[in-house]
């Protein structure tokens, strides 16, 4: 089987589980497609600027009140939401989202995989490791990781091939607890879609993807479209975007792209602004998604 298929067969529900995240064994036993005719997509909130000081109930009232259907949790912020939590904080934390409309969809972390100190590169690791359980005991369904450079005064061809194995690695140990590794396009250098490509190409675990994320890099030459398809038999479950509204990304173009390949997953929210009403400001994004994807469709 090619990689490309066995990505969709593992993948194939992680997307719209909705509110009743999967368990690892269902997500690996009982996926449906994340490319199909009946494709949606849905949107939520990456906690960078807009959620950062909320609390977990505070977090959960905006987003749901915004219909946003889902949040991407991040380090440090006043969700509290950290690997030093007990099994049964983690349990209070899974059984809040349960019992709201709101999805934990997973983890925004820094891991990233690229430095050539080889004691750096392990705790890096090993730090993912023990996301990854936090992901699965939240009942979220996967961590987004990222590269963040390539070093200077290393071989590009050697750093890449170290993240990608690294990436292996610690995908092959996610499957144990039924999560996604989110690969962020992200960083100097890597950031670059064909620098992105080239370190998916030593990617063979099926449970690792990418996060596209709307970077000014995605517009390079050759284009949107034709970058978008260079890298999108990896896509992840998870796409990172910025306000609708301001700047000049393409996102009615992106979402056509989106719409004609059949994907299934979370469009989510990661903010730059300071608005004085934040949940005002979701409100109107909400409404600029969904002319969006009706005019997608």
């Amino acid at each position: 089987m090619s990689t490309s298929m066995s990505r969709r067969e593992f993948l194939k529900d992680v997307s719209v589980a909705g509110a009743g995240i999967l368990t690892a064994g269902a997500f690996l036993q009982n996926p449906s497609t994340l490319w199909s005719a009946d494709s949606s997509m849905k949107l939520g909130l990456v906690t960078y600027l807009w959620g950062k000081d909320w609390d977990l109930p505070t977090l959960i009232d905006n987003c749901e009140e915004a219909h946003f259907e889902a949040v991407e949790l991040r380090a440090h912020h006043a969700h509290g939401v950290e690997p030093s939590l007990s099994m049964t904080e983690r349990e209070e934390v899974r059984k809040r989202f349960a019992d709201s409309p709101v999805t934990c969809v997973g983890y925004g972390s820094n891991q990233e995989y690229h430095s050539p100190d080889p004691d750096e590169l392990q705790k890096q690791i090993e730090g993912t490791y023990e996301l990854i359980k936090l992901c699965h005991d939240i009942g979220a369904s996967g961590l987004k990781v990222k590269p963040n450079t390539l070093p200077d005064g290393v071989e590009p061809e050697k750093s890449i091939a170290q993240i990608g194995s690294s990436l292996n690695k610690v995908g092959q140990f996610a499957q144990n607890y039924g999560q996604e590794i989110r690969v962020e396009v992200h960083g100097r250098k890597t950031s670059l879609l064909p620098v992105m490509k080239k370190i998916f190409e030593h990617v063979s675990e099926p449970n690792v993807g990418i996060c596209w994320n709307c970077n000014d890099q995605d517009l390079a030459d050759p284009g949107l479209e034709a970058n978008f398809d260079m890298v999108k038999k990896w896509f992840g479950t998870t796409v990172h975007v910025r306000e609708f509204d301001v700047g000049n990304y393409p996102y009615q173009q992106l979402f056509e792209l989106f719409t004609d390949m059949g994907y299934r997953g979370w469009i989510l929210l990661e903010a730059r602004t300071n608005p004085k009403d934040r949940v005002k400001a979701m409100k109107e994004q909400r409404r600029l998604f969904d002319e969006m994807i009706e005019k997608a469709s």
